[in-house]
């Protein structure tokens, strides 16, 4: 089952295991990365191509299917949330 509340981290902070982890607990949520750089730029693609394919009523949901599953970096300190 996918949480209700996650993170998705992208650029070169999401790089440090660290930063992550600190999100993951003031959040107190998991915190996911993709293996794709320059990921502003793959957003702007998937927009990009939405707008091609819009008259077709493919809605966004749709265009990113595609996009690269997120993989689960970090989960919250057990009792951080507590603190």
């Amino acid at each position: 089952a996918v949480p209700k509340t996650r993170i998705l981290a992208t650029g070169g902070a999401s790089h440090n295991k660290k930063i992550l982890q600190v999100l993951s607990d003031v959040f107190n949520a998991p915190v996911f990365t993709i293996d794709t750089a320059n990921s502003a730029c793959l957003g702007s693609a998937y927009r990009a191509i939405h707008g091609l394919v819009a008259e077709r009523n493919v809605s966004l949901a749709d265009v990113v299917k595609l996009a690269p599953e997120p993989r689960l970096a970090v989960t919250p300190t057990p009792g951080a949330e507590e603190v």
